[in-house]
Formats: C-alpha cells, sequence, structure tokens
C-alpha cells in the first residue's frame, strides 16, 4: 500500500500546483519577462501546439541577453559561449528555452522528483502526462510540505508499513512515538536482524524526519548448563 492510498503525500501528484502558466514558443521577450514579474516564478514551461513540454524559460536564459549586450560574442568560440550569445540574440521562447526540459510525472515519488532536481540544478520540474502534455508543476517548496504531517498520521503509517508487515503477531509488542516527524521505535522483536530493516522501512514513510531504534532481541533463555559460555547458553534446550 502506498502513501497515496493511506491518503498520505508520497507522490508527486499529491503535491504539485496544478493550475499552471505556460508559454508558447512564439511568446515575445518582453511577454515572458512580465509573465515571471506577474506571478512571481523563476522559470515558465514552454509547450508546441499540441501541449507537450518541449523546454523551460528560466531567468538565467533572459540574464544572457543582459550579460552579453557589451560583449564580444565572437570572443570565444568555444560552444558554451556560442549557445549563450545565441540566447542572448534571441526573441522568443523558441531561442530562449533550455530543451528538452527535464519533467517527472505524476507518479513519480517524492524522493525521486528531489533527486532529478539536485541533480539538475533547478527549482522546479513540470509535471507531464505520457504523451508529454502539461499537467502541473512541483517545485522545491511543494516537496518540503510533505514534513508538515502530523505526527499523528506518521506514526499510523509507520506502524502499518513497517511495523505489521514486518514483524505480524509480534507488532503489537513494538511501540512507534512520534514527536516533531522522529520517529521512536521501541520493545522486542523476534530477531534482532529485523531491527535495521524495520528502521530503513520507517524511513521510506512521507513526513519521517529521523528515525530512532530502541527495539531489542528477545530475552535470554535461562542459563542451564555454567559450564558454557555465554554465546552457546541462549541455544541450549
Amino acid at each position: 500500500m502506498t502513501g497515496s492510498e493511506t491518503g498520505s503525500p508520497a507522490l508527486v501528484k499529491d503535491v504539485m500546483t496544478h493550475r499552471v502558466l505556460a508559454l508558447r514558443t512564439g511568446a515575445a521577450f518582453k511577454d515572458i519577462v512580465e509573465a515571471m514579474r506577474a506571478w512571481r516564478v523563476s522559470a515558465l514551461p514552454v509547450l508546441d501546439d499540441a501541449g507537450r513540454v518541449v523546454g523551460v524559460v528560466s531567468e538565467a536564459d533572459l540574464l544572457r541577453k543582459e550579460e552579453y549586450r557589451d560583449a564580444d560574442t565572437r570572443r570565444s568560440r568555444e560552444e558554451r559561449h556560442v549557445a549563450e550569445a545565441r540566447k542572448a540574440a534571441a526573441a522568443t521562447a523558441a531561442d530562449l528555452m533550455t530543451a528538452p526540459a527535464v519533467t517527472v510525472g505524476p507518479g513519480t515519488g517524492l524522493g525521486q522528483a528531489a533527486r532529478v532536481m539536485a541533480r539538475s540544478g533547478v527549482k522546479r520540474l513540470p509535471v507531464v502526462a505520457p504523451d508529454g502534455t502539461l499537467e502541473g508543476i512541483v517545485s522545491r517548496s511543494d516537496l518540503l510540505t510533505v514534513f508538515l504531517r502530523d505526527d499523528e498520521d506518521i506514526a499510523g503509517d509507520v506502524r502499518r508499513e513497517a511495523v505489521e508487515p514486518l514483524l505480524a503477531a509480534q507488532a503489537p509488542d513494538v511501540r512507534v512515538e512520534v514527536r516533531d516527524g522522529v520517529v521512536t521505535l521501541a520493545g522486542r522483536v523476534p530477531d534482532t536482524a529485523l531491527v535495521p530493516l524495520a528502521a530503513r522501512l520507517a524511513r521510506g514513510v512521507p513526513g519521517v524526519v529521523d528515525v530512532h531504534s530502541a527495539l531489542a532481541g528477545p530475552p535470554r533463555r535461562p542459563n542451564l548448563d555454567p559450564d558454557l559460555p555465554d554465546t552457546d547458553r541462549a541455544a541450549t534446550p
């Protein structure tokens, strides 16, 4: 069962903004600047005639014009400078945009979306359907909303997704406490090998900030043979 199925935000579609301003490829430079200022955004997706995302125009793309205003665009034949100089001379979204756009789907996990943002160095990602049409935008702040979940809701999900599937009949012996998103697992488990696995599953629940484990294995069986070393006593029938 996923976070979305339990009502907790786990996927991009759970946190994305559906109302999105987008540009057409023919949008003029000045209109783009005005749109960004009016909507208080730093980047806008660019759509083709079929509504598919073909690129993104960012403030950095627009600033090339100011950066190269007094520069000699012939000073370097390096590919990077040629591309930047071309953007500095651009007048429409089609020539200004960075393409192809880095996008995610509505079913992308929040963790994966965060990794895509970090890897690409962007602050927001267009959310696209399988056919490439725009469905929304997800930003860094959208991804952070998962950490605003109530502690009680997080505790319920940790029990359902980490404790009960892993420990089955022993689940009632484990206490789940959550404070400010930090989960504490306490109690006894039938096998100490389950302790790191339980912590890892709990850490995967949306909204969890950290996991502290106070889980312990089963109590040692009574020492029936004082001549046996400690490591063997628990195995004595």
